[in-house]
């Protein structure tokens, strides 16, 4: 039972930051610092997820070879301007081809 009031609370939490999007007056939204502020949100969250996901196993920080070896696939694939789906699979097989190789 308390995994659906979670669920419950999650959905209600999503639908009321958007409903705060939404209410939010035009001039609040044309204040400098809050046009600053969104453009860099999105940039310290990713680079967060990025972080967590290529350094972190469970709750302990991990080095692993074949992430950073996928990540830095990943950054080349990018300076080269490939599209999205072509990044995601250059860096999971460099990933996948490393850890096939170490076994």
């Amino acid at each position: 039972m308390s995994v659906w009031i979670a669920v419950i609370a999650t959905g209600l939490g999503c639908y009321a930051l958007k409903l705060g999007g939404l209410v939010t007056p035009q001039r609040m939204l044309d204040d400098p610092r809050v046009r600053r502020f969104t453009e860099l949100v999105p940039v310290a969250l990713l680079t967060a997820l990025i972080a967590v996901q290529a350094l972190a196993d469970g709750k302990s920080l991990e080095f692993d070879a074949a992430r950073m070896a996928g990540l830095g696939a990943a950054v080349v694939a990018l300076l080269l301007r490939a599209p999205f789906l072509v990044v995601l699979v250059v860096a999971a097989g460099v990933a996948a081809g490393l850890r096939l190789l170490g076994q």
